[in-house]
């Protein structure tokens, strides 16, 4: 019976492909890499770049920004800086303070303006101040807060 079964097979021997992978030397090859690139590392440097010195050089002049303070029970006022000369405050409403930022917007079209709101005063006061700001075409504005 033994011998009938071996019959049937071609040779006495079967071939079967070989399904296993050998990861040995791929694992070999991920460490080696992996320990020259922990070993360069620390060696590269960021590049530095070493900028020239100019000595007539004058910094930037920078306009002084108008500050819009918003009391707590909503009254406004603008504090700006004329030219050369000392700080001055006035009050104002909404429709004076349109019109004074663009005529100082025609002189200094990157005039920044800075809203200081009081902390008591609603949020949405201090959001419409900045929505019409946006609506003149002022390009910087920004808010005023205190460092702790």
């Amino acid at each position: 019976m033994a011998g009938s079964m071996r019959s049937g097979m071609r040779g006495g021997r079967s071939r079967r492909a070989m399904s296993d992978i050998n990861v040995v030397p791929y694992i070999d090859v991920m460490l080696v890499l992996l320990v020259i690139f922990m070993v360069t590392a620390p060696l590269v440097t960021p590049s530095l770049v070493n900028l020239p010195t100019v000595g007539g050089a004058s910094p930037e002049q920078q306009t002084p920004p108008v500050i819009v303070n918003v009391q707590a029970d909503g009254t406004m006022s603008a504090r700006y800086k004329s030219d050369g000369g000392p700080t001055e405050e006035r009050p104002m409403t909404m429709a004076d303070l349109t019109a004074f930022l663009q005529e100082r917007q025609q002189s200094a079209p990157d005039q920044p303006v800075v809203i200081a709101g009081d902390k008591n005063v609603k949020y949405e006061s201090v959001m419409n101040v900045m929505s019409e700001l946006k609506a003149q075409g002022v390009k910087r504005v920004g808010l005023l807060v205190k460092s702790k």
